[in-house]
């Protein structure tokens, strides 16, 4: 077969195929260091979807937040040694107010004003207790308190996740609580946990989740403490012309009707994919929840909803059913801070199914937290929650930290502020510019998808084969090749690293970009090696 010999076997690869492609990558960065050290090449890793720009002026403001908050550390104490006191709330609105004044244009000064503003003019908060909270916020000289999430960035947060999540029509009229989690990846703890303790899934309960989907999802379920009998909600659609387009058929969503299904997690917009649920799936996944399975728990992760313009989430359209996952780190860069936070509705059937539960469970939930509490078993699902991250015992030392809270909260007004949407319309020209310049390198027509956010790129290379060769060439491939083979030969010979699609339990022979990690011109780099390997398999069959 006239094809160039990789180093790593096809044995070899079927054997690591098996793992995550998280764990693969490894693999494939060892492979690419090599090339790019024989060679002139650079190693490219769009592998990972940690973004390579950062939210400056919430930054800022956090900073200079911070020198105010020592200034007021120093008026209470300040010894020479490098030791202040505490900031004292009396008064310390009118200092702020002389700080700002006397700091115009200063780096944040003008956003930390417009906050302040914000807080008092929208939301009617006392100066004095907006502006401790603030400062402390930033010296981080206090446990959490409340525990759950500070009082006054709590509101703010709730502004944010309204205007971004709920597109331009919010259904939900009541108030959603937030939890303020240690980024995405503790609310998917706390979740699962809490669902666990309180008896809302058991071991061996029978769950469904919408595939392709972020790995952590697809091997949580099958871990021996959960056990979960899970049922694939296949995001296999098409447009009209036969292109994939990665939406839920409505013969899928229909799999939610049946009630043995206690649960629903769902990434949206999706990763890999990278696409929103369509209007009309999620229409109709609420029709058939609300006349099917109307205590079906839903949990949706919506990190990327805000590189849709108009973006609305299932906290929007089911509200009663749903958990909202959210973090910070892609849209603002800030994957090192660990923001998240996790949103339900005060009106919840998480609370109405505790409320309902047989006496026998509520006794043993009411003897798990009744250290919290004298009536227990009135204890909300999200406070259980924040006690449940904590074993329950330290539940007064549970929080994010302060820090944490204030930077989050001023990243969630910065964009509440930016009524002309400068921020967003920054970050979504971004990726669509390298997702342009990808399927550019490629020389393949980009394809308009309104539903498409366009931080990963999920190209089928099995699709691709078909469309253009026809069948007896996507048999030489099966034939000849492991799925895999594409990723480790971009490693190998352009010292390009990409994820596999199959690993995310997508199409089995796709590949995954992240358009965030990279500079622009990249991507047309990486689109014109992936060209060329699928060229040099189009010339192995014609020579065959």
């Amino acid at each position: 077969m006239d094809i160039s010999k990789l180093s790593v076997t096809r044995r070899r690869q079927h054997e690591l195929e098996q793992l995550s492609p998280f764990e693969l990558k490894d693999n494939l960065i060892k492979l690419a260091t090599e090339e790019q050290q024989k060679s002139t090449k650079t190693m490219l890793n769009a592998g990972r979807g940690n973004p390579n720009w950062v939210a400056t002026t919430p930054r800022e403001a956090f900073f200079t937040l911070g020198s105010f908050s020592l200034a007021e550390c120093r008026r209470v104490m300040d010894n020479p040694v490098g030791m202040a006191g505490i900031p004292q709330k009396e008064g310390i609105a009118a200092r702020f107010e002389l700080f700002l004044k006397d700091n115009q244009g200063k780096p944040g000064v003008e956003l930390l004003e417009k906050v302040y503003k914000y807080g008092l003019e929208k939301h009617n908060f006392n100066p004095d207790d907006w502006v401790m909270e603030m400062a402390e916020g930033a010296l981080g000289d206090q446990y959490p308190d409340p525990v759950r999430m500070l009082k006054h960035a709590e509101v703010i947060v709730h502004d944010y996740l309204v205007q971004e999540m709920c597109g331009t029509n919010p259904h939900y009229k009541g108030k959603y609580d937030l939890f303020a989690v240690e980024g995405g990846t503790a609310a998917m703890c706390y979740v699962f946990d809490s669902l666990f303790h309180n008896g809302l899934l058991n071991k061996g309960d029978h769950i469904a989740l919408g595939v392709p989907a972020f790995t952590p999802y697809l091997e949580i379920p099958h871990l021996a403490r959960y056990n979960f009998k899970v049922t694939y909600v296949q995001g296999s659609g098409k447009d009209k012309d036969g292109n994939e387009n990665f939406q839920y058929p409505n013969e899928e969503l229909d799999k939610l009707g049946n009630k043995e299904i206690k649960a629903f997690f769902v990434i949206n917009p999706s990763n890999p994919t990278s696409v929103k649920l369509s209007d009309v799936s999620m229409k109709y996944l609420s029709k058939v929840v609300k006349s099917l399975n109307p205590n079906l728990m839903i949990l949706t992760d919506d990190v990327y909803g805000t590189f849709v313009k108009g973006f609305s989430s299932l906290m929007n359209e089911l509200p009663h059913n749903t958990m909202c996952v959210y973090s910070f780190s892609k849209y603002f860069g800030a994957t090192g801070w660990r923001l998240g936070v996790i949103a339900i509705a005060e009106d919840n059937i998480y609370d109405k199914m505790l409320a309902a539960a047989p006496q026998k469970e509520k006794d043993r939930m009411a003897k798990l937290y009744e250290s919290l509490s004298l009536h227990p078993n009135k204890l909300k699902f999200i406070d259980r929650m924040v006690a449940d991250s904590r074993q329950v015992a330290l539940n007064h030392t549970a929080g994010s930290s302060l820090p944490q809270q204030t930077q989050m909260m001023l990243f969630a007004a910065y964009a509440v502020l930016d009524t002309a949407n400068v921020y967003k319309e920054a970050c979504i020209n971004l990726i669509h510019n390298r997702y342009h310049l990808l399927w550019e390198g490629l020389e393949i027509p980009v394809i308009a998808d309104k539903e498409r956010a366009g931080y990963y790129c999920e190209i089928d290379i099995h699709e691709w084969a078909a469309k253009n060769y026809g069948k007896e060439f996507v048999g030489f491939l099966e034939k000849n090749f492991e799925p895999v083979d594409i990723v480790f030969r971009l490693a190998e010979k352009t010292a390009v690293v990409l994820l596999n699609g199959g690993g995310f339990d997508g199409p089995e022979w796709s590949v995954r970009v992240s358009l965030a990690n990279l500079n622009d011109e990249d991507y047309k780099t990486i689109g014109q090696n992936l060209s060329e390997v699928m060229s040099e398999y189009v010339k192995a069959w014609k020579a065959k």
